[in-house]
């Protein structure tokens, strides 16, 4: 491998061309850093809004479906007990919330690598 000479290397060099592959190289730099993780996150927070979107419905008609059963099943809670199917159902809406808080901060947790459990 042949290394050129110092001359060789500032020949037709201008503090010009520099500053231009300079800005050049920012704006590319801060393209690739900045549009591509916002276009990435973009498209993970649509598909997360959209899931929960559905889970929440699903809750819902849950819920309404638990509502109307225990209304039906035990017609004697009407009148002075028709209070009672709405105290399960909200209890059951914050049981499943629980549920699902729990589930979510289990997934969200400080991942641990295999490699360092078995260093040892």
């Amino acid at each position: 491998m042949k290394i050129p000479k110092i001359s060789a290397l500032w020949r037709g060099a201008t503090l010009q061309r520099d500053v231009v592959e300079l800005r050049d190289l920012l704006v590319s730099y801060l393209k690739d850093e900045t549009i591509g993780p916002f276009r990435n996150i973009g498209r993970y927070l649509a598909f997360g809004v959209l899931g929960s979107l559905f889970v929440a419905m699903g809750y819902f008609l849950l819920l309404i479906g638990l509502l109307r059963y225990l209304q039906w099943q035990f017609p004697y809670l009407d009148g002075a007990a028709s209070w009672i199917p709405y105290a399960v159902l909200v209890l059951s809406a914050g049981l499943l919330l629980i549920i699902t808080i729990k589930r979510i901060a289990a997934s969200v947790g400080p991942k641990r690598i295999a490699s360092d459990d078995t260093a040892s």
